[in-house]
């Protein structure tokens, strides 16, 4: 197994893309720090049974640092290492264009998708430094590589994932660790069900260019690009953005 006795945290392990994260890297023998405001999947895959790894669930924002540091405080007193960090919450933005989005939806979108991110790597590197080895896999977006499939918030702060993720790989690389980000077009999960009010204007430019995408993926097949660049098969890749679209943005 691939991750056999790998300590690694999950955030939004809940649902989507975590949630089939959490499956596939428990799985492989890891031992899965699942991190949501929500437990029910969680609790379900715990109660199955028949796990080849651990499956640990903490109740938390990603958005409150001092929530997230106290539960990496927690995994880290209890297995004495971090191997993996995978962040992975995240939230839609309305699709609101710079124009019309309030200071409100920014904060909230950037505090989840960027600062969380952020707060927690600082966290995970403080650990991974002295054991001389660690890995963070970020998951963004085809959103943070082109310019309009989302709103201004969303949109920055997938972009600015991206960016976080080559600072990170380059300026530890040194340390015997690896941050690389994932890029997902359009897959099927619940992420839009947060989309209430959306922008008219915003949704119009955003889905304009729905028609040429060849498929939409499935979360489990993200969660494999994400068991790729866990394991040890990824050791060379570092500072990375893999691009998991089905050839969308090849067009």
């Amino acid at each position: 197994m691939k991750l056999q006795d790998k300590v690694i945290v999950v955030t939004g392990a809940n649902s989507g893309i975590g949630k089939e994260i959490t499956k596939l890297f428990l799985n492989e023998g890891g031992i899965v720090a699942g991190i949501d405001i929500r437990e029910d999947s969680l609790l379900e895959i715990k109660n199955a049974g028949k796990l080849k790894g651990q499956l640990e669930i903490y109740i938390g924002d990603v958005s409150d640092r001092k929530g997230m540091d106290n539960i990496l405080d927690t995994v880290i007193k209890k297995h004495g290492k971090l191997d993996i960090l995978v962040n992975n919450a995240g939230i839609m933005d309305e699709m609101m264009p710079v124009g019309e989005v309030s200071d409100k939806l920014w904060d909230k979108v950037l505090d989840i998708n960027l600062n969380g991110p952020m707060n927690l790597s600082r966290k995970a590197i403080q650990q991974m430094i002295p054991q001389g080895n660690g890995n963070i896999i970020n998951i963004s977006s085809i959103g943070g590589l082109f310019g309009s499939r989302a709103g201004v918030a969303y949109t920055a702060s997938k972009f600015a994932l991206v960016g976080m993720t080559k600072n990170i790989g380059f300026m530890y690389a040194d340390k015997g660790i690896r941050c690389n980000c994932i890029s997902p077009g359009a897959v099927k999960t619940d992420i839009g069900s947060g989309i209430k009010n959306p922008s008219e204007l915003g949704m119009e430019k955003a889905m304009s260019g729905m028609g040429t995408n060849p498929r939409v993926s499935e979360p489990v097949e993200i969660a494999k690009v994400a068991l790729f660049l866990a394991s040890e098969d990824s050791s060379v890749i570092n500072g990375a953005t893999i691009t998991a679209d089905n050839g969308w943005t090849a067009y």
